[in-house]
């Protein structure tokens, strides 16, 4: 009896490696879309802090100069430039038409973007603005929230 023991085949058959090979196949089809997504979301929140920092340091110069600032260059902002997102860093008027009362300003992503293209975010001095940017929710950081506010 010892001896059929002794012959007992070690290791794995064929089918049982496909159909690991199958599971982890499965798994990992809804496992990578996720991960680009969540990376893209946190590009995607590294625009959404500058632009903030800029909304900041925008209600700063206008309390002194009485109007916002027409370059980012002029602002004593505290965050770096944006690494995956491009902009000419002029501050357009907002929805008044003039620099007193109002500005805008817009990046766009740079480089490759996990198939979102290059979408666009754009800030005014009342923050996020959902209408003028191009960011789906699914990468939004602030997604849920700026679709009831608007």
């Amino acid at each position: 009896m010892t001896a059929t023991f002794a012959k007992q085949r070690k290791g794995f058959t064929l089918v049982e490696l496909a159909v690991v090979v199958v599971i982890i196949g499965v798994l990992a089809a809804f496992g990578v879309p996720r991960f680009l997504q969540s990376v893209e979301r946190s590009k995607a929140s590294e625009a959404f802090a500058y632009l903030s920092a800029v909304r900041t340091a925008q209600e700063r110069y206008h309390a002194r100069e009485a109007t916002y600032a027409d370059q980012v260059s002029k602002l004593d902002i505290q965050a770096a430039s944006p690494k995956y997102f491009s902009t000419d860093g002029t501050v357009a008027a907002g929805s008044t038409g003039e620099l007193q009362n109002s500005w805008t300003l817009t990046l766009t992503r740079a480089g490759s973007s996990a198939g979102y293209g290059a979408y666009t975010v754009t800030f005014t001095d009342q923050g996020f603005d959902k209408a003028n940017s191009t960011i789906v929710d699914d990468i939004n950081p602030i997604g849920a929230q700026a679709a009831k506010s608007k």
